[in-house]
């Protein structure tokens, strides 16, 4: 079923193919794609048009919208630059959430993605492809869960958290907001706030800088 009204994108790099993807998959249809890039005015993606900077979505009456940007901290300034949109969620037709799962506005669940009881998700949070979230879960706002990657029942994950393509995490641990855990890492105990940790098991490596 196609949206009501018209749906925006803020961002045209490769992470909104994949939003546009899940957009178009879901039955929505996208007016229009803003990005900050003057290069990209006037082209378009899939037929798409590139119509300017996202300021431009301020002049727009009660706009719909979705951040397509994958860097956390980048896509948490551009929701706070404009508080007037209504953003929305994306969910992909093959992706699988329980009934009881809770998704923040903004957020995004790619193809083949599973979310499971009880687990919650903040807002503009990205649960890439293929990812699995299994039950109990808090993920919070503006988390980046990269595809396959495997995150265990009663797991704790903080604003901002990056968990890197093919990672994981065992059972009831936590993982501190900015924290960014690198591709392929097992997290089997927590973690503390701002952090890059990596290997098996994943260990704190270098402090992250604000």
């Amino acid at each position: 079923m196609s949206s009501q009204q018209d749906i925006y994108v803020i961002g045209c790099g490769g992470h909104a193919k994949v939003v546009l993807a899940t957009l178009q998959a879901a039955g929505h249809v996208v007016k229009a794609i803003f990005d900050d890039d003057k290069m990209k005015w006037g082209k378009d993606l899939w037929g798409i048009p590139v119509v300017g900077a996202p300021s431009e979505l301020e002049g727009l009456s009660s706009p719909q919208a979705i951040i397509a940007i994958g860097e956390n901290r980048a896509r948490k300034a551009v929701a706070q630059r404009f508080p007037r949109v209504e953003w929305l969620t994306a969910v992909h037709p093959t992706a699988y959430l329980h009934p009881s799962v809770r998704l923040g506005p903004g957020s995004v669940v790619f193809a083949g993605a599973v979310i499971q009881p009880d687990t919650s998700i903040g807002t503009h949070s990205i649960i890439n492809t293929a990812a699995a979230v299994d039950h109990d879960c808090v993920v919070g706002d503006y988390v980046h869960i990269a595809p396959g990657v495997r995150v265990a029942g009663g797991v704790r994950l903080g604003e901002g958290v990056l968990m890197g393509i093919g990672s994981a995490v065992i059972p009831c641990v936590s993982v501190g907001s900015w924290t960014v855990v690198g591709a392929g890492g097992v997290v089997v105990s927590d973690l503390a706030e701002n952090v890059l940790a990596v290997g098996v098991p994943a260990r704190p490596v270098q402090r992250r800088e604000h």
